[in-house]
């Protein structure tokens, strides 16, 4: 009983949370599109600080039409992913995030560009307890050796799924990808002080 108490409590939190956005949404967009300029302001990202390549690759992942807009479908599409998603489907949508140029790979350096973006939006707070000085090249060194199964320098989506799912420490690595609410939720909380 206690458990179901909890999961009721956790959903009417992510009710909560996408009601407070959905205010928030059409109170600062009232045309109904989100520019990337007005989601890191919406997110509270400083445009020139730590967070704002990560909420620029965010942006990217959540414009599904691709017209450099989100508009409230895609931005409800992408939150209901963010909050209820599983795990295969919150991977697919982090490989969206890694694929910058969107050909359907991430390169070397796409994967240490985002590695790179996470580690200044969240202040190196997140550490291997096995390898507390890893650098991003470290890291995606590693990601690549565990995840790059043909060995051609890519990685395609299959891989990418495949590898975070057999390997704690990827999957580790890519927890705040895995899980934005909680950046979502930070970076609304931090907003919200302003």
């Amino acid at each position: 009983m206690g458990q179901a108490q909890q999961t009721e409590n956790a959903e009417e939190i992510d009710i909560k949370a996408l009601q407070d956005m959905y205010k928030k949404f059409v109170t600062e967009c009232p045309s109904g599109r989100l520019f990337l300029h007005e989601f890191k302001r919406f997110f509270g990202v400083d445009p020139t600080g730590e967070a704002s390549d990560y909420a620029e690759n965010m942006f990217r992942a959540f414009d599904k039409n691709g017209d450099n807009t989100i508009d409230f479908l895609e931005f409800v599409a992408a939150l209901n992913l963010v909050f209820r998603g599983d795990t295969e489907h919150k991977l697919r949508w982090s490989f969206k995030v890694y694929d910058k140029d969107s050909n359907g790979f991430v390169d070397r350096d796409e994967l240490r560009s985002i590695i790179d973006s996470i580690h200044r939006a969240t202040k190196g707070n997140k550490k291997d307890s096995n390898e507390p000085h890893m650098t991003v090249d470290d890291a995606v060194n590693r990601i690549m050796q565990a995840v790059d199964t043909d060995g051609d320098g890519c990685i395609n989506m299959e891989e990418f799924i495949r590898g975070a799912k057999q390997d704690p420490w990827v999957l580790n690595m890519l927890k705040v990808d895995i899980k934005p609410s909680q950046w979502i939720l930070d970076q609304r909380r931090e907003s919200a002080h302003f």
